[in-house]
Order: C-alpha cells, then sequence, then structure tokens
C-alpha cells in the first residue's frame, strides 16, 4: 500500500512548549507555514505546573550571568535581541496581571494557564498550527525535512527541535531531542538533573526528616556557585530555592558550604552571649535564632552540649560550635534526579549552532531552542527567559 505524500509546511518544529510555541507564533507572524507537533495530550505542560501553578515567565534582571553553559558566551546574543521587557510586553498585550515576587521573579496573578493561552493565541492569530498527541517516530532528511508521526508524513526545509530535556518525565520528558542532534553529527555535552533537591546519606536522613518542613535563610556555595536564599528540610534531604541553586553546580562527591547564621559571626555571637548570660543553656540561646526541633537535630549532628551552660563551655569549643554554624560542609548523598529536577544540565553542544540563529553548524536548516541546549538558567524565570529569546532568535532566522 502506497504511502501517502507527505504533507508540506516551511517550518516544523518538535514540541509544544515555551519555546516550541513562541518560535512558532513568531515564525508564523513573518510568513512562514508552521507545524508544531508534540505527544502529550495538551500544550506547554511544564509552564502549567511552573511556579506553583502560576509560572515565574521571566526575571527583571535577566543577564547571561544566570546561566550555565560549557560556553558562557554563547547566550549573550539570543538574550540581547529578545529580553525580559520584549516578554513583558508581550504578556502586557495580553493584558495577563502579574507581580514581582522575590529577586525579580514575575509570576501570573491568577494562573499559568494564562500564559499558555497566550502563547497559543498568538499561534492562531499568526496560523501556526499546533498538533498535539502526535509521536514522532523517525526523522530523514533528503533535501527536506521529514517527519514520520503515529498521525501521518510532514516534510518541510526547516526543523526546529524544541522538545525540552530529560527534567519531570511524568509530563512527558524524553531524550528525543538528543538523538535527533546526534543522528546530525551533533555532540551531547553530558546531561544530568539541575535546579534539584539533594538527598542525604541514611543517618542523616532519618535526623533532619524529624524537622522536615522547616526552612531557614542560609547562604550555600559549592564551586563557582554562592546564593543566599532559603533551605528546607524534607523527609528526603534538603531543598528550598538555595539548594536548587546550588545543585547546579554541584558535582556528585561535592560537599555544599553551607552558613546558617549568615548575618553573624557565629564566634563573636557566643562568645558576647556567654559574658552577657553565662548561666543561659546552649540550647535555650540557639532557641532565639532556630526552631527548637532544628538545634536538637543540629545539636546529634554536631554533638553539641546543648544541655551545658554558656559558663561551662570553652572557647575552643565555641570556635567548633561556631564553625559548623557559619561553614557547615553538607555533603549530598545525590539529587532527587529528573523526577523533581526543574531543568536539564548540559544538552546540544552550543559550540556546533549559530548563537545568532540557533541553527546547526552541521545541518543546514536544523535548529535548536530552550532547554535542548547546553544552556540552563539560575531558579527564578531565567530558563523560561532563555525559552522565549532562543525561540525568537531562531524564528527571526528561518
Amino acid at each position: 500500500m502506497t504511502q501517502p505524500s507527505p504533507q508540506q509546511y516551511d517550518t516544523l518544529i518538535i514540541g509544544a512548549g515555551a519555546a516550541g510555541l513562541h518560535c512558532a507564533a513568531n515564525a508564523a507572524r513573518r510568513g512562514k507555514r508552521v507545524l508544531v507537533i508534540d505527544h502529550a495530550k495538551q500544550a506547554g505542560k511544564k509552564i502549567l505546573i511552573s511556579g506553583g501553578g502560576r509560572c515565574n515567565f521571566t526575571n527583571l534582571y535577566a543577564s547571561p550571568e544566570n546561566y550555565l553553559s560549557s560556553n558562557p558566551h554563547f547566550c549573550k546574543s539570543a538574550l540581547s535581541r529578545y529580553t525580559q521587557w520584549d516578554f513583558i510586553a508581550l504578556v502586557d498585550k495580553h493584558q495577563i496581571s502579574y507581580h514581582e515576587k522575590t529577586l525579580g521573579q514575575l509570576f501570573c496573578d491568577d494562573s499559568a494557564k494564562d500564559i499558555v493561552k497566550m502563547l497559543l493565541a498568538e499561534c492562531d492569530q499568526y496560523g501556526a498550527r499546533v498538533q498535539l498527541r502526535t509521536e514522532v517516530l523517525a526523522v530523514e532528511h533528503n533535501g527536506q525535512y521529514l517527519l514520520k508521526t503515529s498521525a501521518g508524513h510532514y516534510q518541510a526545509e526547516q526543523l526546529v527541535v524544541a522538545c525540552g530535556g530529560l527534567s519531570m518525565p511524568k509530563l512527558g520528558a524524553t531524550p528525543l531531542g538528543y538523538q535527533i542532534a546526534e543522528q546530525f553529527g551533533h555532540s551531547i555535552i553530558p546531561v544530568r538533573a539541575g535546579l534539584v533537591p539533594f538527598t542525604l546519606q541514611d543517618d542523616q536522613k532519618q535526623r533532619f526528616g524529624e524537622v522536615s518542613g522547616i526552612s531557614v535563610p542560609v547562604t550555600a556555595a559549592a564551586n563557582d556557585g554562592y546564593f543566599r536564599e532559603a533551605l528546607l528540610f524534607t523527609h528526603r534531604g534538603v531543598s528550598g530555592p538555595a539548594v536548587l541553586q546550588i545543585s547546579s553546580y554541584w558535582q556528585p562527591g561535592d560537599a555544599v558550604t553551607v552558613n546558617l547564621l549568615p548575618d553573624m559571626d557565629a564566634f563573636e555571637w557566643l562568645k558576647n552571649q556567654q559574658s552577657e548570660q553565662p548561666k543561659v543553656q546552649l540550647s535555650t540561646l540557639l532557641q532565639s535564632v532556630f526552631p527548637k526541633r532544628l538545634v536538637n537535630a543540629l545539636g546529634g549532628e554536631f554533638d553539641w552540649p546543648l544541655n551545658q551552660r554558656l559558663a561551662d563551655i570553652s572557647h575552643a569549643r565555641f570556635e567548633t560550635i561556631a564553625d559548623n554554624l557559619n561553614s557547615w560542609s553538607l555533603k549530598p548523598n545525590g539529587t532527587e534526579g529528573y523526577r523533581t529536577a526543574e531543568v536539564t544540565l548540559g544538552g546540544v553542544n552550543v559550540d556546533e549552532i549559530s548563537s545568532k540563529t540557533m541553527e546547526s553548524r552541521c545541518q543546514p536548516g536544523l535548529y535548536f531552542i530552550g532547554e535542548v541546549v547546553d544552556v540552563t538558567g539560575w531558579l527564578g524565570g531565567y530558563n523560561f527567559q532563555w525559552a522565549w529569546a532562543s525561540a525568537y532568535a531562531a524564528a527571526e532566522a528561518l
């Protein structure tokens, strides 16, 4: 039986997420006949769950310094040509109300659904077609790109890969983007989970599991990363913004240096308190800055003399306690992995992609945008801004 001839488009886009939809709308606005294909039942699934369902869609302070890549200069071109202000203008055009939470993070007042509706409305306005529940079975190139899918064959001069990374497989994440890249001669910078909670060794997991739900302001440092945010104790280990941020800089086997009293020289404070209130027990003093349950857990971790009066503790012992407080060397067992990771670190090697157009240097007419590329933003709207900027760069070049 002969296969019906493939449906013809100018541009095929794999992935109906943030980058794919934004690219589709902007390419269609420039007169391209565009088809977006995705295997999911709904568009923008990762957008919908982001920011607690309110979508942290960009950051007021987004700049190249907020991104990790094997080539830190790569993201500069796209980010400079489609800025956070450009996306905010689009949000304003669609009359979506939003607010700044902290550190420049912008969230929808109502729901992340507003962002997905906006992107789909832009696609509708300019005539980009979005086709869901369609699985890509094979990609071929014979002068044009031929996509063999569960819903038929499609052909176009240009193919944009916007199908994301491996994070959150329950939302349908697959390695398809990396497989297509390798098929056409690209190398992949090794991938791993980023913006992800840490797990702890069994004894620590048990001890700190007792204080699950407690959050404290800290600084966290590992390798070149340093963040001042909240750390949250969980049943499995530690999470919270400080941990998610530093996880992108952490390598297996590394320790993370946590300062539990970032505004205080703990040694000076302990000595001063010893002078001012010598009869107070160490546990009572520490409960003035930490919840009681956390004091007990930390006391067990570091073998602190919690029941001793300050007057009875030596300065040498205070030095050790202060070191525990100001530079706790926390050695994670690992991370929770792609299951809960917000992003995938690594990806398609950016040295093989044009930073101006996002087009492959290995294969003409092939483009890579969004998370599939080796560009990873900090927590706080930066990864969405990379999706918008890289999508726009490609759309302008298509």
